[in-house]
C-alpha cells in the first residue's frame, strides 16, 4: 500500500474519534417524563406486548431495521486468517455502508472461535436482536454450512456476503457483457479460476439463471476439478466436470468467459489469445487482478474487463448489492434471502446498467458520458437509483415467493 494511503487509512480510522460508526437516539430523551417512558416505568409495556406476541418487537424496537454483520476474521479481505478481533474495521466498514446507502442500522459483532458449531450455536441464540444477519469473511468451506445452518435455525435473512453478493453482481454484468459481445448465457464456456466461496456461490447462480454446468470448468490450486479427482470437498464436487483439462491454459483455450477470484497476474497474455473472439474477463483478484486491465487490452482489443478495482472501468463491487437487498428483505419482513430473491437483484441490476446514466452519476465519477457498453456494464456504486430499483425487485421477489411476512408496500420507494 503507498505511504500516503496507509497514512490517510490509520487517520480515518482514528480520528476525530476511532472507528467508523456511532449509536444515535431516535427518541427524546430530556425531561423526566421522557426517562420514564424510555425506561422504567414506562418500558414494561412494550415488554408485555412482545412477550404476547414476539412479532410485537419488530413495532416496539429497532429490530425491524437492524442488521449485524458477523465474522470470526478468518478470511479478512485478501489478507487471511487474521483473527475475530483484527477483522472488527471490516466490519464496521460493511456496517457504514449499510447505513449510507440503504438508511440500515447496523451493528458489527465478531465472534471469537474457529469451531464451526460454536460459531452457528452463538450467532443463533443472538438472532433474535436483528432484523438480519449479514455473515462477513468466514473461510471456505466452513462458510457454507454455517450459512446453511443459520438459515435453518433463524427465522430472519441470513446472508453471507462473500458469497452472493460477489455472485450477485458478477452475474449482473457477465449477463451485460454476454449481450454486447453477442454471446448468452446458455452457451458461453465459462473458465472459473478459484474455487472458493464466493467463485462457488458464483457458478451456482450462474447455473440458476441458465448456464450449463457442464460448460463450466473451474480451477483452485491443483488444477482444473474433474470428475475423479482425489480430496475433493462437497462443494467443489458440484464442479467436477467429465474432461480431460488440467491446467489452466488447457481450461481456457477456447473459453468465452474467464473468471478469477483467485490471485494476481495468474492470466497470461498466452491464455488471453487462446480465448474464443469477443471474450469476457472478470479478473476480480483485489488489489492486483488476474491480469492487469492495460495488459489484457494490448493484448487483443475485442475483450470486455471487469475487474475488483475502483479505478478501473467495470467495477465489481458488492455495495451494489447487498444493502440494497436487505433492504428490500426487510421492508416486507422476508424470513429468508432465497434464491428468486438473488435472481431478481441481478436483473434488476443489469437492467439499471442499460438505463440512461443520470447527470448527478457523472459528476460524482468526474465523466463527461458514460454509456452501456463495454466499459460500462455495472452501475456505478454512487447510482442513487440503486435503491430505488433494486430493493423493491426484491421485496416483490420475496413476497411472490412466500417469504414475506408483510405484504408488498403500496407505491413503495425506499429512497423516499
Amino acid at each position: 500500500m503507498p505511504t500516503d494511503l496507509k497514512r490517510d487509512a490509520l487517520a480515518y480510522h482514528a480520528e476525530p474519534v476511532p472507528g467508523k460508526i456511532s449509536i444515535e437516539l431516535s427518541k427524546p430523551a430530556e425531561s423526566l417524563r421522557d426517562l420514564a417512558l424510555a425506561y422504567s416505568p414506562g418500558v414494561a409495556e412494550p415488554c408485555r406486548e412482545i412477550a404476547s406476541d414476539p412479532a410485537n418487537a419488530y413495532r416496539y424496537t429497532g429490530k425491524g431495521n437492524l442488521v449485524a454483520v458477523i465474522s470470526n476474521g478468518t478470511a479478512v479481505l485478501g489478507l487471511g486468517n487474521l483473527g475475530s478481533l483484527a477483522s472488527k474495521p471490516v466490519m464496521e466498514g460493511k456496517a457504514l455502508l449499510f447505513k449510507r446507502f440503504a438508511g440500515i442500522n447496523s451493528i458489527d459483532i465478531e465472534v471469537d472461535t474457529e469451531d464451526t458449531q460454536e460459531f452457528i450455536a452463538t450467532v443463533a441464540r443472538i438472532a433474535g436482536t436483528f432484523g438480519g444477519i449479514n455473515l462477513e469473511d468466514i473461510r471456505a468451506p466452513e462458510c457454507f454450512e454455517i450459512e446453511t445452518a443459520l438459515i435453518e435455525q433463524c427465522d430472519i435473512p441470513v446472508f453471507h456476503d462473500d458469497q452472493h453478493g460477489t455472485a450477485i453482481v458478477t452475474a449482473a454484468g457477465l449477463i451485460n457483457a454476454l449481450e454486447i459481445q453477442g454471446k448468452c448465457l446458455e452457451t458461453a464456456v465459462i473458465t472459473c479460476l478459484g474455487a472458493g466461496s464466493a467463485a462457488i456461490a458464483c457458478m451456482r447462480l450462474l447455473v440458476s439463471m441458465g448456464a450449463p454446468r457442464e460448460n463450466i470448468f473451474m480451477l483452485d490450486r491443483r488444477g482444473v476439478i474433474y470428475a475423479g479427482r482425489d480430496g475433493l470437498n462437497a462443494y467443489k464436487e458440484e464442479f467436477a466436470n467429465q474432461t480431460d483439462k488440467r491446467t489452466l491454459a488447457d481450461a481456457i483455450d477456447g473459453a468465452d468467459v474467464f473468471i478469477g477470484l483467485s490471485g494476481s497476474d495468474l492470466l497470461s497474455p498466452a491464455m488471453l489469445l487462446s480465448m474464443a473472439s469477443r471474450p469476457v474477463v472478470f479478473a476480480c483478484s483485489n488489489p492486483d487482478p488476474e491480469i492487469k486491465p492495460e495488459l489484457a487490452m494490448a493484448t487483443r482489443d475485442d475483450l470486455i474487463i471487469a475487474t475488483g478495482r475502483s479505478d478501473y472501468p467495470n467495477q465489481v463491487n458488492n455495495v451494489l448489492g447487498f444493502p440494497f437487498i436487505f433492504r428490500g428483505a426487510l421492508d416486507v419482513r422476508a424470513s429468508r434471502i432465497n434464491e428468486e430473491m438473488k435472481v431478481a437483484a441481478v436483473l434488476a441490476l443489469s437492467q439499471l446498467a442499460r438505463e440512461p446514466i443520470t447527470p448527478e452519476v457523472l459528476a460524482a465519477i468526474g465523466r463527461e458520458s458514460l454509456a452501456f457498453g463495454p466499459d460500462y456494464i455495472i452501475p456505478n456504486p454512487l447510482d442513487s437509483r440503486l435503491l430505488s430499483v433494486i430493493a423493491p425487485a426484491v421485496a416483490r421477489a420475496a413476497v411472490d415467493s412466500g417469504v414475506a411476512r408483510l405484504p408488498y408496500p403500496e407505491n413503495y420507494n425506499p429512497a423516499l
